[in-house]
């Protein structure tokens, strides 16, 4: 047993059986009973699964042979506190994965800084490190994708549960486990975008302010000749707020309530660092300056009309002012703590994270052709022209659209970025990603919505940022890019912003849309073909990949994909989406925060200085991923056009709960009607795959891919590419994450089913080739065998959400069995059955949507 699997026995297994065991103590109603039950309960599931029971059976036979309840209404009741228990074992699990974290992972190991610094100097890297770092930076965003279940006052307890396990402080774990039995675990209401931004911003000013400025203070002492200027090595971006793709309750008030939470949030810190700084520096000509700057911060959290008053400017020129005071007159005393909150400030400027707006193509093209209708700002056949013909009406745009009747929060988002910007910097609101873009004339869009709103081709301090995501479009978009970079009016505002052209790839829909592989060979195909055009026309382009939590929407192990990109894929920036869950999982904690932003961090680094040009793959190792990705898309395509498809997992999952779940402000799909693959949303999507413990988007297609190329004779190719590729194994790595979570017999029941039994034998069915190949590929006897401490977590919490997984389908064979029959008091008890047991479930699953 390796040391680390050890420590995650001892400080996370052995303490989790010791601390459970507290529950059945707390003086809950009936709890002592429960706990006991849960146990016996338990066990119940895990042997009749193995006898090949159905959930409900099992549930049925658990109430004749360990209870005494024979009334639906005592049964239904336990249940509910078997969920209520269970969802606290995984907060309990998860606070104490975080308080085992610096215990568990190497922080100065494999992918940190620390071995950066030694691989630096054992290369003599360090010209290269210095011209590498110019530029270089990890951009993590913040998303408000609905996917986090934890309301804010559980996370709240999380964090200060996580401290107590750590002083293994009994007395105070007891208490915050009493207080964690007494809070509720669901919101009552749908939060607001403004909510979501809140809760959020919690994690900018708790964790992420501290972890980047360590991370900081560290570059800046290992390598002080490299790390100079104002490149801000790290930056955060946020959608909360900004965001309105689907989401019709972002609005521009919206925009710019956030935009001032975060600005109010960053001087807070500042603050709060300042008064802590007057507590040392109590020295002649320093003290003075502190208490000025300290009056200054308060008055612009406190008092109105001070906004535009302060600058990012006043605030370094003042700590410089300090340090030069210190190094000169005080034996630079205390430096190391000035320079800590002048890096930060460089950092975070008035901004503390940028807030990007989103919005769908289709969206803008309708509010153009309705201003080409309405007004004469645009030719009156606008809809009818041909692309060349739109892109040129749009680039010259000289008047604005005055009738406040059109669109008017549109054009007021576009103000209120103005604004934003007036009060944040620049920096603070200079990004607009477009949705589902096809071609150039969506982005030529909205450049000439920005004139019509009256902002300035010249002052035109904004990113225009495409984001690419079917198969179809991300196939397309090096054409649509090159139109673009043609054209002169383009041209021309790409100068102006640095000639740096940023491209969002998403893998969500891509994966929707073709498959596990293929999405992801696809954008590996787009980002090589984008950086060739752009290197043509002189443009540095930098890639914004849009990745969820689980490895079928991008996430899983992400910094390992950034490790093994090849050097035709340009890597001057990382730039990613953190959503949901992965925030609170990856980056809940200072050390996680840390850690995995280090991890990034020398993923991009150290590709562009140490990967040798055995990084990017021969053309025939290119082609035979080619041919994989195209046989497993072909196996997508057949399962996708099934028509009971979709109404197998709106008839096996919680799919169809997700909007009443109250856990994010965004509707669970773009348009209202029928339920269809293109306006469903990825997180609900791969959600319920989640749940139902299939994950069908993580895998499939891959197994059918493998035989096809077996059977051609090119297994020893595949084996040598494994060998011998890193994006590839990083790809299978994330795939046999995505299998490790499955778990079939909680759906066996419906092998038979007369309708979705087809369906239900072809899922599994390539679980079990895919699975077959994988292990041929690893050489292992398991899944996930060479990463052990990843794969205990998982077995251990799969045993939490046993009983919370049998509960739901139980309640979901229930709601289809009564049907019409059940009185409406009583269907609504089995669905809120269902709805509670998601909370726990993807707790659980930590990267699960």
């Amino acid at each position: 047993m390796n040391s680390t699997l050890a420590e995650f026995r001892n400080l996370v297994g052995t303490k989790f059986e010791m601390y459970n065991s507290l529950f059945t103590s707390l003086p809950f109603h009936r709890v002592e009973k429960t706990g006991i039950l849960l146990s016996l309960f338990l066990l119940h599931c895990e042997e009749g699964f193995k006898n090949e029971q159905s959930p409900a059976d099992i549930i049925e036979s658990f109430f004749r042979q360990y209870t005494s309840y024979r009334d639906e209404k005592d049964q239904l009741d336990l249940l509910f506190r078997f969920i209520q228990y269970s969802e606290r074992q995984v907060v309990l699990f998860d606070a104490l994965e975080d308080a085992a974290f610096s215990a568990t992972h190497d922080m100065n190991g494999s992918g940190t800084l620390k071995q950066l610094q030694t691989e630096v100097i054992q290369n003599n890297a360090e010209k290269q490190l210095s011209g590498k770092l110019k530029d270089f930076s990890v951009r993590m965003v913040l998303t408000a994708h609905p996917n986090q279940f934890y309301p804010s006052a559980v996370l709240g307890i999380i964090h200060d549960l996580g401290k107590a396990l750590q002083k293994d402080d009994t007395v105070l774990v007891n208490t915050y486990l009493q207080q964690l039995g007494k809070t509720p675990f669901f919101n009552k209401k749908k939060p607001t975008p403004y909510d979501e931004a809140v809760n959020l911003i919690w994690f900018l000013e708790n964790v992420f302010y501290h972890s980047a400025g360590n991370i900081l203070s560290f570059l800046h002492s290992a390598f002080p000749d490299a790390v100079k200027g104002q490149n801000q090595l790290i930056r955060m971006g946020f959608w909360p707020g900004g965001d309105r793709d689907g989401n019709p309750f972002v609005k521009a008030d919206t925009t710019l309530r956030v935009a001032e939470a975060l600005r109010g949030s960053i001087i807070k810190c500042y603050y709060r660092e300042v008064r802590l700084l007057k507590g040392r520096l109590t020295f002649q000509g320093v003290d003075t300056l502190l208490a000025t700057l300290e009056e200054r911060l308060y008055n612009n959290l406190f008092i109105p009309g001070y906004k535009a008053d302060l600058s990012k400017e006043e605030i370094v020129s003042t700590l410089i002012e300090i340090r030069d005071i210190l190094i000169a007159k005080h034996n630079s005393l205390f430096l190391s703590k000035v320079n800590n909150l002048l890096n930060k400030v460089n950092l975070f400027g008035l901004f503390f994270a940028s807030l990007d707006v989103r919005q769908d193509s289709s969206i803008h093209s309708e509010l153009v052709e309705l201003i080409a209708d309405k007004t004469t700002v645009l030719p009156k056949n606008y809809k009818t022209l041909s692309p060349e013909a739109k892109i040129k009406a749009l680039q010259n745009i000289n008047s604005l659209v005055v009738d406040t009747d059109i669109a008017k929060d549109a054009f007021e988002t576009l103000l209120a970025i103005k604004t934003a910007q007036k009060f944040n910097g620049i920096e603070g609101c200079h990004r607009y990603i477009i949705s589902h873009t096809t071609s150039a004339v969506d982005v030529m869009e909205v450049y000439g919505l920005f004139l019509m709103s009256g902002w300035k081709k010249e002052h035109l301090s904004i990113d225009f940022v495409p984001l690419f995501e079917t198969i179809g479009d991300l196939r397309n978009a090096a054409k649509a890019m090159t139109v673009l970079y043609q054209n002169e009016a383009y041209q021309e505002h790409l100068k102006r912003r640095n000639k740096t052209q940023t491209i969002m790839l998403g893998f969500s829909d891509g994966t929707k849309d073709g498959g596990y592989l293929m999405a992801n060979w696809s954008i590996y195909k787009a980002k090589e073909e984008l950086t060739r055009i752009s290197r043509e026309y002189d443009v540095e382009v930098v890639f914004f990949d849009g990745r969820g939590g689980p490895p079928a929407r991008g996430g899983g192990k992400t910094h390992q994909f950034y490790a093994s990109m090849g050097q035709n894929i340009a890597n001057k920036e990382i730039q990613l989406t953190i959503q949901g869950q992965t925030i609170s999982s990856n980056f809940g904690t200072r050390e996680a925060a840390r850690y995995n932003t280090e991890q990034l961090m020398h993923a991009g680094i150290s590709n562009g200085l140490f990967s040798s040009r055995t990084t990017t793959m021969s053309k025939s190792e290119e082609q035979l991923l080619q041919d994989l990705s195209d046989e497993s898309y072909e196996a997508f395509i057949v399962l996708k056009e099934n028509p009971d498809f979709l109404e197998y997992l709106n008839f096996a999952s919680p799919l169809r709960y997700y909007a009443e779940a109250n856990i994010g402000s965004r509707p669970s799909k773009r348009k209202a009607g029928k339920l269809n693959l293109n306006d469903l949303r990825a997180v609900p999507y791969v959600g319920a795959w989640s749940q139902l413990k299939q994950n069908i988007p993580g895998y499939y297609g891959v197994g059918l891919a493998f035989q096809k190329l077996e059977k051609e004779g090119k297994w020893d190719q595949i084996m040598d590419l494994y060998q011998n590729s890193l994006y590839f194994r990083t790809l299978m790595g994330n795939c046999e994450m995505a299998m490790s979570k499955c778990f079939f017999p909680l759906t066996a029941y419906l092998s038979n089913h007369p309708k979705y039994g087809v369906l239900w034998n072809m899922f599994h069915d390539e679980y079990e080739r895919t699975k077959k190949y994988t292990l041929l590929l690893t050489g292992k006897s398991e899944l996930m065998a060479e990463r052990e401490t990843d794969q205990l977590s998982i077995q251990m919490r799969q045993r939490i959400e046993l009983p919370l997984i049998t509960i739901q389908q139980y309640a979901l064979t229930m709601i289809r069995e009564k049907g019409s029959k059940a009185d409406a008091a009583e269907m609504k008890i089995f669905e809120k059955l269902v709805m509670r047991c998601s909370f726990g479930i993807i707790n659980a699953e930590r990267n699960s949507a």
